[in-house]
Parts: structure tokens; C-alpha cells; sequence
């Protein structure tokens, strides 16, 4: 086992504060991750994490080496992707995350088109609706929708989404049709929430004619998974707020219909976050062309469709 490959399964063991998750992350067993934190103590001669049965977290020693191997990680990387640009062969690991409706629809379709173009570069694709740290995650690339809460990163804008407000038709018929967001407020209707960490109330954002307004929402149906909710609209259970990338085709064949037409969502921008280190990256730089190119597609298409 090489010093550097004990170094980085150091760092992700902090990162990840556990043992069998680096292991799994790094697609190493548990005895490789525990030998090569072990060797790298031997070497360093003191010991790096405390152990027990139930938990383990970085001694002093190991808070203290921990911003170095971070940076030693950053060096060897950022010299490989020179040199990688410099043959015009990427190659190696590319993390991604997205949310589950994004990558579903969006990102999963086209991986395997872009693996047979660069056969040196494997994916590994992180799909949740849970904000991601790309540092501690030791993700590449971010595609998220909405506004990103660490404005240390780079953003890479893809387009504005176009949202629609949407319910069954039965729902509809038994319900009522909301015209307005006031009057889905009024109405007493059940509003189908997506739950984010933290999130302590919901809102919706739409446009009226005195501009855009904020409109607190209720409802007995709350998911962090935006397909659970899409289900849950198609089955008559309540009006959710989806990207129109989502329902374009639910709304083409009537399982949906929009509602509150006269004061639709404010859109929200979808674009990909990035460190400044990842964009120097030749293979992250390809995936985001690649992929970009293709969602700006969909969602000019299910736009239009719509």
C-alpha cells in the first residue's frame, strides 16, 4: 500500500467519521481501510483516530495532521489533472451529486454515453435531495436547483427552470380549481411539501401581478424524496410544486393539470457547483459540458411541450 493511498483514506475517514463508510466510499474492505490507517500511525508514530466499539474520532494528532494531508490530496490531484490535460486522456473517479429528480431524469440517461466516449473515467453518481457539502464529501461537481447556501464555490449556471403547480384531476373535481395562490390558501388545500434539512416552515414563491409573493403552505403530506410527491399528486392526494422538467409529461397526457395558472411559480435556476481546484479538473470540466448541454435540452423541450 502506497504512503499516498494511506493518506487519502485517512482524509475520507475523518471526513466520513467512520471506518466502514470510507471504506465503502473509497471501494476498499474494512481490514484494507484499517491496515492502512494503522500503517500510516506506525509511520507517523502516534495514533491518528481514538477507537471503540461504538466510536471513533480524531485524536489531537489527527486534527493536526488533517489540514496537510487535505493539501498534500489537492496537490497530487491538481498535478495529475495537468498532466492529464496535457495527454488528452482523462482519467479516474468523478464524484457527482444532484438531486434525485435531476439525476433520475436528467444526468443517469446520458452517463453511459459519456463513459463510452472517455472510457477512462468512472462515474460515481450521489443522488439526494439533502444539501451536499462538496469538501467534506469529496464530491467534484454539485447540480443542484435553487440558491446554494456556501457562496465560497463557483456556480456554473445551466438555465431557469420553469415550475408548475399541479394536482390530479380528481383531486380538481373534488377539491376545486384554485386560480390563484390566495385562492389555494383560502381553500383550505392540501399542499404536498418537500421537506430540506432545517427547514422550519414552507413556502411558495409566486408571481402576481404586484410581483413575486410569498405564500405559506400547509399540508399533512411532507417527503425529502420529489418523486414520492409527484406520486403522491398523481394518486389525488394534493397540489405539489414541481420543475416542469418533472411533469411535463404527466401534464401532456392529463394525469396532471395545473392549477393557480394566474399566479405560477417565480423559476428557479439549476446550474452545478464546483471548487475552484475541481474546474482546473480536464474530467469535470468534460462532464459539465457534456451534460449541460444535454439538460439545457430537456428543459427547453418540456417547456415548450408543456
Amino acid at each position: 500500500m502506497s504512503y499516498l493511498d494511506n493518506i487519502r483514506t485517512f482524509v475520507r475517514v475523518y471526513d466520513l467519521g467512520s471506518m466502514s463508510a470510507a471504506g465503502r466510499d473509497l471501494r476498499i474492505s474494512p481490514a484494507v481501510t484499517s491496515a492502512r490507517i494503522s500503517q500510516l500511525e506506525d509511520h507517523l508514530g502516534v495514533r491518528l483516530f481514538q477507537r471503540t466499539t461504538r466510536n471513533l474520532s480524531p485524536t489531537e494528532q489527527g486534527r493536526a495532521f488533517y489540514p496537510g494531508a487535505v493539501s498534500v490530496l489537492d496537490a497530487v490531484d491538481e498535478a495529475e489533472a495537468q498532466v492529464t490535460h496535457l495527454t488528452e486522456a482523462p482519467r479516474g473517479s468523478l464524484f457527482v451529486a444532484a438531486p434525485l429528480g435531476v439525476g433520475r431524469r436528467l444526468l443517469a440517461p446520458h452517463v453511459p454515453e459519456f463513459l463510452s466516449q472517455y472510457p477512462e473515467i468512472d462515474v460515481r453518481l450521489r443522488l439526494t435531495d439533502r444539501s451536499v457539502d462538496l469538501t467534506t464529501e469529496g464530491l467534484d461537481l454539485a447540480f443542484f436547483i435553487g440558491q446554494p447556501e456556501d457562496s465560497t464555490l463557483r456556480i456554473r449556471k445551466i438555465a431557469d427552470c420553469q415550475r408548475v403547480l399541479c394536482a390530479a384531476p380528481d383531486y380538481v373535481n373534488r377539491r376545486g380549481m384554485p386560480r390563484t395562490g390566495a385562492e389555494l390558501i383560502s381553500g383550505g388545500h392540501e399542499c404536498l411539501n418537500l421537506r430540506f434539512p432545517g427547514a422550519t416552515e414552507f413556502q411558495w414563491v409566486l408571481q402576481t401581478p404586484d410581483g413575486s409573493k410569498r405564500y405559506p403552505v400547509s399540508g399533512r403530506f411532507e417527503c425529502d424524496d420529489g418523486d414520492v410527491l409527484t406520486d403522491w399528486a398523481l394518486s389525488g392526494q394534493g397540489i405539489a410544486m414541481k420543475p416542469m422538467f418533472e411533469v411535463a409529461e404527466h401534464l401532456k397526457t392529463g394525469k396532471l393539470v395545473a392549477v393557480a395558472e394566474d399566479t405560477p411559480p417565480v423559476p428557479v435556476q439549476m446550474a452545478c457547483l464546483y471548487t475552484h481546484r475541481r474546474h482546473q479538473d480536464p474530467k469535470a470540466r468534460l462532464f459539465m459540458d457534456f451534460m449541460i448541454g444535454h439538460i439545457a435540452k430537456v428543459i427547453r423541450s418540456s417547456e415548450q411541450a408543456a
